[in-house]
């Protein structure tokens, strides 16, 4: 049996529980369905403040090399300038 096969089955086997879960559970259909919105909304929530945390990382890191660079290329640019003088 290959993998595509049985990840498929695993996947499958996961949506009917899922279904199965839904379909007998004890709540009223609107209580179930507000539950699902619910979860649903905290994971976007959770989601968004994951990516925002990655970009403000990313974006710090950025201006932290970003200066490192100018200052590098400031001290090159002087070096080159003093050694043409020398010249």
């Amino acid at each position: 049996m290959s993998t595509g096969k049985i990840v498929l089955g695993v996947l499958a086997g996961i949506a009917a529980g899922a279904a199965i879960g839904v379909l007998v559970a004890p709540d009223k259909g609107a209580n179930t369905r507000k539950k699902i919105k619910q979860s649903g909304a905290d994971l976007a929530d959770d989601l968004k403040e994951n990516v925002t945390s990655v970009v403000d990382n990313i974006t710090h890191k950025f201006a932290r090399y970003k200066g490192t660079v100018k200052e590098n290329l400031d001290h090159g640019v002087t070096s080159l300038s003093d050694e043409i003088s020398t010249m």
